[in-house]
């Protein structure tokens, strides 16, 4: 049983940003900190990336582990009512991202997937950070040649 009202529920639901979240933020900043400068929610490529860079063909999508579904994280438990609206939603979001990422990928971008989970690891994060910024770096090389 939800110990939300269903106004007050309704009220939370709709405060949450789909731009500009905290995770998002993390990212930009690192990316900014190395010098990696990008384009944010870009209207012309499929599903408005949250990060883009049209120069490498590089995409960066940071996903909540809630509304995506992250596999195996403790942040993807489903609402206990409304349970087929839920499934229906949930389902929409995960083929939509597998949708987006496919024509991404056919019109030659890497895409990065980043779960708001891993920005918690700093690891982790740093890792992934650290593989944006090999492949930048491996294509660079690759127009000097």
């Amino acid at each position: 049983m939800d110990i939300l009202s269903k106004n007050d529920r309704k009220i939370r639901m709709t405060s949450i940003r789909s731009k500009n979240t905290m995770p998002e933020l993390v990212i930009r900043r690192l990316l900014f900190k190395n010098k990696i400068r990008y384009r944010l929610n870009n209207k012309r490529l499929p599903g408005r990336p949250d990060i883009s860079i049209k120069k490498y063909k590089l995409i960066v999508d940071i996903r909540g582990c809630f509304w995506h579904r992250h596999q195996n994280c403790p942040k993807t438990q489903s609402p206990i009512t409304n349970k087929k609206f839920w499934e229906k939603k949930f389902n929409n979001n995960i083929n939509r991202d597998k949708m987006n990422e496919k024509k991404l990928k056919d019109i030659g971008y890497k895409v990065f997937i980043i779960w708001e989970c891993e920005i918690l690891k700093n690891k982790i994060l740093n890792h992934k950070v650290q593989e944006i910024i090999r492949y930048i770096q491996s294509e660079k090389s690759k127009s000097f040649n």
